[in-house]
């Protein structure tokens, strides 16, 4: 498993086709002289103050990776270019003289410092050059001298002590700085813990599920022998099996079982790769399975999403919701029907992290008291993410074992243009906009629709989050309701697009019902959406929903929503109170009037009159067109009548 085919000139790392290395250092630490041994493989009898851009060809080393050295002045007024080289870097190289201690001490004092004050965030090559001129009394080693400069810099990856004029350990110089880049240490291995980073951990176990083929926990001879051939074109020899067996089982006794490798096995086996430097051993795996430099799966691995316009969505195939609720089943343990947290965790444990962790998909779905998430929360939260980010979707799936053809996974809605044509929409994923003025109830629809009790406590809400949920249908059937709280400060800047209500399947806009200035602000806000959608031709259902019923209404309140109601065509407000439960079916009709998109749409007076103003128009067209027919008609009956006329005569 250890051993990568000799001389695998197509190796794949991680897209670089080049390297570009920068040595800098104090005047007179041996720079040029390092660079010219290095190309011309003999140390110059003079060297100039500053080589021109140096490159090594591609058959230099094995990974046949072309390299560029560029050397750095050591004049004070050149320190500007010396910067934009650093940032250019993949790779730096920083010098020190062996016979000139304060130059070790500059590296510490200023060169290292240096290139963080600089953000380059690139690995680093500390060489000790003049080897041959270093006093022989001196007997400390490089690792005492270097060791406390490396636990203060975690950024070197290595250290090594050369002479350019004896020509010692030259070569190494820079195969070492384009291993670094080639195979970098700080994506893998935490020098600190001494431990594989989280990411790597996830990344092997993805590749080790992947490679169990009979799903025993274990990769058997026949099953570590594919491996080895997919990753390194070369199969192991049964000893060469039974050599790996042992080294782990000496080490780690739980790494091999009756049955083969195990995955604690699998995983210190790559630790012991990277502790013994052989960091292209576990690059070579990781980017043979589509892993880029990032531990994540390389773009061309995922498939590009499918052309849409703004009004259409993106929803989960009945193949994707069948592959997520045998998954759901399979991580679900002890059969309680919902996946707490440990359980989600553990099955999001071969990607990069567990998506629904952050913004927007973080609270924002419906919890059992301890914690646990059920099939249709699980399901309303991929569904969620595949509104908002189906790339995100289908990378995911990818992560946790989707079989197949992943772009089967999702499908593009009908546009609902279309759909208010025909007057029924298809959609199973309906996104519903949540407006309303302060202390309207926004913020407590939400989480009843999430099943949280409700909280006289107020925090006002400063940005747009979401709530995800299933809503049964008479019938039987399910829908999943996507409701996105707009923050009343935030309306202007989300209508400052002229496609921002494209992605909506319906607006309801709540207010206070015991506070008419409440009412008001609401009037508003349904105005000015309304308005947006006449202008843009994103028209939108609405539904007005009168919050907080258990308190006594403001006088006039139901003469004022029923003239609103009759002048702009809406329903009647819908009347609810979170405290006290009573919901009256708000969740249902908001589905039902996004399944009926035809319906429910507000007319403003700008809107109707424009409307009106477009019908005379027509009409007017009309009149010109019909009277511009008999007037043609009139004159080619003269025409003939000329004709005959002068025939006669």
């Amino acid at each position: 498993m250890a051993k990568p085919a000799a001389g695998n000139a197509n190796q794949n790392h991680g897209g670089r086709t080049a390297v570009r290395i920068v040595v800098a250092g104090d005047r007179s630490t041996g720079k040029s002289s390092l660079i010219v041994t290095a190309a011309a493989e003999n140390f110059p009898a003079n060297v100039p103050p500053l080589l021109p851009p140096t490159r090594l060809p591609e058959d230099f080393y094995p990974e046949r990776v072309p390299i560029t050295i560029i050397d750095t002045s050591s004049r004070p007024e050149d320190s500007g270019k010396v910067a934009e080289d650093l940032k250019a870097a993949d790779a730096v190289v920083l010098t020190y003289a062996c016979d000139q201690p304060q130059t070790l001490d500059r590296l510490s004092n200023f060169w290292l410092p240096k290139l963080r004050q600089l953000e380059v965030k690139v690995p680093v090559i500390v060489v000790g050059c003049k080897l041959d001129l270093r006093d022989e009394n001196q007997q400390v080693s490089l690792e005492q001298v270097m060791s406390p400069i490396m636990q203060q810099f975690r950024e070197i990856e290595t250290c090594i002590e050369c002479s350019a004029y004896k020509h010692i350990q030259i070569p190494e110089v820079f195969y070492y700085a384009q291993k670094a880049v080639l195979h970098p240490t700080a994506p893998l291995f935490d020098q600190e813990t001494q431990t594989l980073k989280d990411q790597c951990v996830r990344a092997l176990k993805r590749i080790f599920i992947l490679c169990d083929h009979d799903r025993d926990g274990a990769l058997s001879d026949a099953e570590l022998n594919d491996f080895q051939v997919k990753c390194f074109n070369a199969p192991l020899q049964p000893s060469e099996i039974v050599g790996v067996k042992r080294v782990v089982q000496e080490k780690l006794p739980e790494g091999v079982n009756d049955r083969g490798l195990t995955l604690t096995g699998f995983l210190f086996l790559h630790a012991l790769f990277i502790e013994k430097g052989r960091l292209e051993t576990t690059w070579t795996v990781l980017r043979k399975f589509g892993y880029n430099n990032d531990i994540r799966l390389s773009e061309e691995l995922i498939p590009s999403l499918p052309k849409r316009t703004p009004d259409q969505s993106m929803e989960l195939t009945n193949e994707a919701i069948d592959f997520l609720s045998a998954t759901f089943n399979l991580f679900d343990n002890d059969g309680d029907g919902a996946l707490r947290p440990r359980e989600l965790e553990e099955l999001f444990s071969t990607a990069p992290a567990s998506p629904f962790s952050e913004f927007p998909y973080k609270d924002a779905e419906e919890r059992n008291a301890f914690g646990g998430l059920s099939l249709d929360g699980f399901l309303s939260l991929w569904a969620l993410m595949t509104l908002l980010n189906p790339a995100s979707t289908l990378e995911n799936l990818i992560y946790i074992g989707y079989a197949g053809d992943v772009s089967s996974a999702i499908r593009v809605t009908r546009k609902r243009r279309f759909d208010r044509k025909k007057q029924q929409s298809e959609r199973n994923v309906f996104q519903c906009f949540v407006f309303g003025p302060k202390k309207a109830g926004k913020s407590a629809l939400l989480d009843s629709f999430l099943g949280r009790p409700f909280s006289d406590n107020y925090y006002p809400t400063t940005e747009e989050h979401y709530a995800v949920n299933v809503v049964d249908q008479p019938g039987g059937t399910k829908k999943i309701l996507v409701l996105r709280e707009i923050a009343e400060d935030g309306v202007s800047k989300l209508l400052s697009s002229k496609e921002a209500l494209a992605a909506c399947d319906i607006a309801v806009f709540v207010h206070d019902s015991s506070d008419e200035l409440s009412w008001k602000k609401a009037t508003d806000l349904l105005v000015e959406v309304a308005s947006h959608g006449e202008n843009t031709g994103f028209e939108v259902p609405c539904l007005i929903v009168a919050a907080k019923d258990d308190l006594d209404s403001f006088p006039l309140a139901i003469q004022h929503s029923t003239r609103v109601s009759q002048d702009m065509g809406t329903e009647a407000p819908i009347p609810i109170s979170t405290k006290l439960g009573d919901f009256n079916n708000v969740f249902r009709k908001i589905v039902s009037a996004a399944e009926h998109p035809h319906l429910s749409i507000p007319e403003t007076e700008a809107g109707r009159s424009r409307k009106q103003y477009h019908k005379l128009i027509n009409r007017s067209l009309m009149f010109v067109s019909v009277g511009a027919a008999v007037a043609i008609v009139g004159l080619a009956a003269y025409r003939v009548y000329a004709a005959r006329k002068n025939a006669s005569s």
